[in-house]
């Protein structure tokens, strides 16, 4: 059983997962992480952290890793941070159904299956902080990330509704949408269009080859990229300040989107939106 402060991460293998995961166990806090491959597993438990396998798109794995994690802390947990995700790149008219039901069981379905077991846990003790790792795309649209997109704007549906009903019980719920974060996450998203998109056979098939080469490069270059340091201080403020707040905006394109949002028209937010890639 843990005396300090518990936090259940997931998608720990790399980026901003594990960068936070590591980060809260120097702050104090008994860190249990999740991975889905063996190696990210091993490396996790080199470092101290209790590190379990979890795949969002697997229900059974789910509710194991919530009976492992309660047994080690006697049934209480005071944090979770649903992290772990991927983007299917492609135009909405290119995506089959099954690339796009995978997107939603492992950015979607498989989170609130999590949360859905620990909100009880959270309701008995009187006390919670449940953060979501969302995405400035689960407030903007933009081209070719349909799948990811969709998949964000149901999560901040979701959730929010769900802050507002866990209102007065003592658990807080906070989405971060952090814009372009130093990680994996571009070199994932090319191993989706590789299995899931007919490049060859769309009439998107330029566009295509212009977006695989930029993400064999690890995406678009820019200043405006921020390490996972950066998540990890509003990820600090969402578990710890007596007020969290419900969005956590970090990079300054995700700040720039909802300022443009809220001030231009639907018709010159969409124009400007798609001349964007």
């Amino acid at each position: 059983m843990t005396s300090s402060r518990t936090v259940l991460i997931t998608g720990c293998s790399s980026g901003i997962g594990a960068y936070c995961a590591r980060a809260l166990q120097a702050d104090g806090w008994t860190v249990f992480a999740t991975a889905r491959r063996d190696e990210d597993i091993a490396a996790l438990k080199a470092d101290g952290l209790s590190a379990h396998y979890l795949d969002y798109r697997e229900p059974d794995s789910i509710k194991a890793l919530v009976e492992t994690v309660l047994a080690a802390t006697g049934g209480t947990l005071d944090a979770l941070y649903n992290n772990g995700a991927y983007a299917l790149p492609g135009a909405v008219e290119d995506l089959p159904i099954e690339g796009l039901r995978e997107q939603f069981d492992a950015n979607f379905f498989g989170w609130h299956e999590l949360t859905r077991h620990i909100v009880p846990v959270m309701r008995r003790q009187g006390h919670g902080r449940i953060v979501h790792c969302s995405s400035i795309l689960g407030l903007v649209p933009m081209k070719w990330r349909g799948a990811y997109v969709s998949s964000k704007f149901a999560l901040e549906g979701l959730m929010l509704v769900q802050r507002m009903e866990l209102e007065g019980s003592g658990i807080h719920v906070s989405l971060i949408e952090p814009g372009p974060i130093e990680s994996r996450f571009t070199y994932n998203a090319l191993k989706q269009i590789e299995k899931y998109i007919d490049v060859e056979g769309s009439v998107h098939r330029a566009d295509y080859q212009k977006q695989i080469a930029r993400l064999s490069q690890g995406g678009t270059k820019s200043r405006a990229k921020l390490g996972p340091d950066a998540v990890y201080s509003v990820l600090k403020h969402a578990l710890e300040n007596p007020r969290p707040k419900p969005h956590y905006l970090v990079t300054r394109p995700a700040k720039f989107a909802v300022f443009v949002r809220r001030f231009l028209s639907s018709r010159a937010l969409y124009r400007m939106l798609a001349g964007q890639s």
